[in-house]
Order: structure tokens, then C-alpha cells, then sequence
């Protein structure tokens, strides 16, 4: 789980796939299909649209909260948060289903957060929230950059960050150990969804490329 992480949202009249057609064409190496509202045999019909245009870039799908709808579409993996399935019962689930090789990435907060979730079994964490954001009202009050270094530091899985992030202060994430900063709004609601993407490829590259070897 690397490079830009964009999770999408239907709003203004786009739709989860026109996000993610964006999002891919301009630069995004994952997508994360997330709808808390949407009748579940309608996301499943989205899920399989999804998977079919991340695999056509090259790039993960991942399904937020619903195990079911993520085997049921052939997606990479799916996305936990502290009040969905806990990710040691998903890992005993897939094994016992022959899924094996299947993504789980995990929501922390804290540095025992997240040295649990891998015990736990997951293959990466996604620390947040960063900054304030409207996105997810659930996000809690912000953790900082701090935090997000400290978890880096803690765990060898790679660590995603959420929350807040933009153009303006994704290099910051990046320089405080994030392999992934994943992003909502910054793309899905930006005038430009296709500029939006490349600008904060752009800076995630360049800022990994200045990291000290």
C-alpha cells in the first residue's frame, strides 16, 4: 500500500465510479469504495464496477467495512474501523474460506492501536484522523503529525493516513513517515478531480524521493 490512496464518495452528481476513473487516470495506486448509506446489492454492482476499472489501471481495490460485498466482487482487500468487524475474526474468516492473500487495512489512533492490529493480522494501518475535516464526522478529534510518526516508527507494515489532507499539507504527511495518505474530498469534491489527483501525486513522489535513504 503505497503512493496516493484515494477513497471515493458520491456527491454533486458523481458517481464512486466517476471518481475512481479520475483518481486512476491521473496518478492513484489505490481505490477505496466507501458508502454507508447505499442498499447492499447496489454496492455490491458497484464494488464489481470498481474492481473492473482498478484492474484495468493496475491498481488495489479496496471495500470499505463489508467483508461480504469485498469477497462477493473479487476485491484486493477491505478496510476496518474501530467499530467494524474486529480484524482477527476477518483473518480466521478468510483463511477458512481459502482467502489467504486478501488485504486487510486497519483505523488506528494510537501506537496500541496499531502494534495490535498487526498482531491482529492486518496488512496495514491507516492512522488518523490527521487535520480537522468535514468528510467524517465520526473522525474524532485530530491525532497530528506527531502521532502518525510515532506509529511509523512502532510498526513495519506500511501506514496510511487520513484525515484533512490536501495539496497544501500532504508533503507534511509524507515527511512524517506515510506511505499512503489517503484522501476523500481533496478529489472528489476539487472543480478538477483529474488536476486535483496529479497535484498530490506529484508532491507524494517528490517527497518520497527526498526521504534519506
Amino acid at each position: 500500500m503505497y503512493g496516493l490512496y484515494v477513497i471515493t464518495e458520491r456527491r454533486q452528481g458523481r458517481s464512486h465510479a466517476d471518481v475512481a476513473r479520475a483518481a486512476l487516470a491521473s496518478g492513484a495506486r489505490a481505490v477505496q469504495l466507501r458508502d454507508k448509506e447505499m442498499p447492499v446489492r447496489d454496492l455490491l454492482t458497484v464494488a464489481e464496477e470498481l474492481r473492473e476499472i482498478c484492474a484495468k489501471a493496475g491498481a488495489l481495490f479496496i471495500v470499505n467495512d463489508r467483508l461480504d460485498v469485498a469477497m462477493a466482487s473479487q476485491a484486493d482487500g477491505v478496510h476496518f474501523g474501530p467499530d467494524d468487524m474486529p480484524v482477527a475474526a476477518a483473518r480466521r474468516a478468510l483463511v477458512g474460506c481459502g482467502r489467504r492473500r486478501f488485504i486487510i487495512g486497519a483505523s488506528v489512533a494510537t501506537v496500541e492501536e496499531a502494534q495490535q492490529a498487526v498482531a491482529d493480522g492486518a496488512d496495514y494501518v491507516s492512522v488518523g484522523s490527521m487535520f480537522v475535516t468535514g468528510t467524517k464526522p465520526d473522525a474524532g478529534a485530530p491525532v497530528g503529525l506527531q502521532r502518525l510518526a510515532e506509529i511509523r516508527r512502532a510498526v513495519s507494515l506500511p501506514v496510511a493516513a487520513i484525515g484533512g489532507i490536501t495539496v497544501d499539507n500532504v508533503a507534511q504527511v509524507m515527511r512524517a513517515g506515510a506511505d499512503a495518505p489517503a484522501v476523500i474530498s481533496a478529489v472528489s469534491r476539487a472543480h478538477d478531480m483529474e488536476a486535483a489527483t496529479r497535484d498530490l501525486a506529484r508532491i507524494i513522489d517528490e517527497t518520497r524521493q527526498a526521504r534519506p535513504k
